[in-house]
């Protein structure tokens, strides 16, 4: 596109001066504008995890070994009685709160077992616990209850 000037010669250089005022523009609009997309979930809410804090030993432990025994709180006891042992123990405790322990090896509907039997008795809070039981606590939790049995 070769424009002619009054002399008559050719012109054929184009001046990119306001080509590149414009695109600072823009750069420079886009960079105040950008924040303002990243902080326009503000209305969902991650939830926390809290990974390393310690369980309270104020609250019903319910713990499952790779056998399918209950215990709570270290005494052993029925599946079937789970519902009626939680109401019995939650005027004990600070807190309503049930906190399951299982063996790597137990099934997710033993652990449902326990949710249901929590929410039957009316718990506010269960508690999965991240660190599945040991084989020592399982054979430690088997010797008290032998020991306390005989």
């Amino acid at each position: 596109m070769a424009m002619s000037s009054k002399k008559g010669k050719m012109f054929t250089e184009i001046n990119i001066t306001p080509l590149t005022d414009i695109f600072l523009v823009l750069l420079i609009i886009m960079m105040v504008v950008a924040p303002t997309f990243q902080s326009m979930d503000n209305a969902i809410s991650v939830p926390e995890i809290n990974s390393g804090i310690s369980i309270e030993q104020k609250n019903a432990t319910v713990s499952i070994t790779k056998e399918g025994l209950m215990y709570i709180n270290g005494r052993e006891i029925s599946p079937e009685s789970l519902t009626d042992e939680l109401v019995a123990l939650k005027s004990s405790l600070e807190k309503p709160e049930v906190v399951v322990k299982a063996d790597e090896q137990v099934k997710s509907s033993e652990i449902m077992k326990v949710m249901n039997a929590a929410q039957d008795a009316e718990y506010k809070k269960l508690i999965v616990a991240g660190e599945p039981l040991s084989k020592k606590e399982q054979k430690d939790l088997q010797k008290q209850n032998e020991s306390q049995g005989a």
